[in-house]
């Protein structure tokens, strides 16, 4: 009888590279998933032209929004922007319901790949999705009374990709514990409606009442939506005291937080929520 040898086998242990092209094939996922459903472009986008142009013009009228110069679809579009990018990246991150019940995340989970690698595929795609969708409000700027400052753009650009990826993480965290997609769209709903009234999308965070400005000041989302309007109301010919009105920035107490810090407390706020997010889904699955 002939000797059977077994020669061990060493599995190498995924590396940087290994965990990046994971996490790139997730993001090239979710693009495809964008390119072949147009009509989820068009959908999200009537929302946020329903706030800026019905709301912006009716509220307009009622509230002399046009003092010092100021039209309210100005300070509006900044908020109309934020908005769109809210509900589409929240959208992104709890569609790993339906990935959980087509059995397509088990087969992701068990491949030789990080939770981390999957997740951060899966915010980085949200959030290219909801940036990109956000391109066509911008390019209504002019509409609104927002000049087209090409830098302005750009910076405008980063920011809400930076949110978005945010809110793809937060999206994630709810979807971790959901597993029905009966019950994905009303928990959506439910945290993500407060999160865009509180977050000064729709009025000034100058003169609000203190329980409102304690809940303003808590909501992530009020530190990305706030540079935002920030770097629009730079662009605009106003003098100081109205800039002060419509865009005050953020402070406690005394304290006036730079923009560089705000974006700070949004970046933060993305990786605790990614990070959530990889430990639920590592003890769920």
């Amino acid at each position: 009888m002939t000797d059977i040898q077994i020669t061990p086998v060493r599995v190498l242990k995924p590396g940087l590279g290994h965990e990046l092209r994971a996490a790139a094939v997730v993001w090239e996922r979710e693009m495809i998933r964008f390119r072949r459903d147009p009509t989820r472009v068009v959908s999200s986008l009537v929302q946020p032209v329903l706030f800026l142009f019905v709301l912006g013009s009716g509220l307009g009228s009622l509230m002399q929004a046009g003092a010092g110069g100021v039209d309210f679809r100005t300070f509006l579009f900044p908020g109309v922007l934020a908005m769109s990018v809210l509900f589409t990246a929240s959208f992104s991150g709890i569609s790993m319901v339906w990935d959980r019940e087509f059995g397509f995340l088990r087969e992701m989970l068990v491949a030789p790949v990080s939770t981390t690698a999957i997740l951060t595929g899966k915010c980085l795609g949200g959030a290219t999705v909801a940036t990109l969708q956000s391109v066509i409000i911008l390019l209504m700027a002019g509409l609104a009374g927002v000049p087209y400052d090409p830098l302005m753009m750009l910076e405008m650009l980063g920011l809400l990709f930076l949110m978005a990826f945010m809110i793809t993480a937060l999206g994630l965290v709810l979807s971790a514990r959901v597993k029905q997609v009966q019950s994905a769209m009303p928990l959506v709903q439910m945290v993500i409606t407060p999160l865009m009234f509180l977050s000064g999308t729709l009025f000034p965070l100058s003169r609000l009442p203190g329980w409102l400005y304690w809940a303003t000041h808590l909501n992530p989302m009020t530190y990305a939506v706030s540079p935002l309007r920030s770097i629009v109301f730079a662009r605009l010919p106003i003098d100081p005291a109205t800039r002060a009105i419509f865009s005050p920035g953020i402070s406690w107490g005394a304290y006036q937080m730079p923009i560089a810090m705000q974006i700070g407390v949004v970046a933060l706020s993305s990786l605790v929520l990614l990070g959530i997010a990889v430990s639920l889904f590592a003890r769920s699955e």
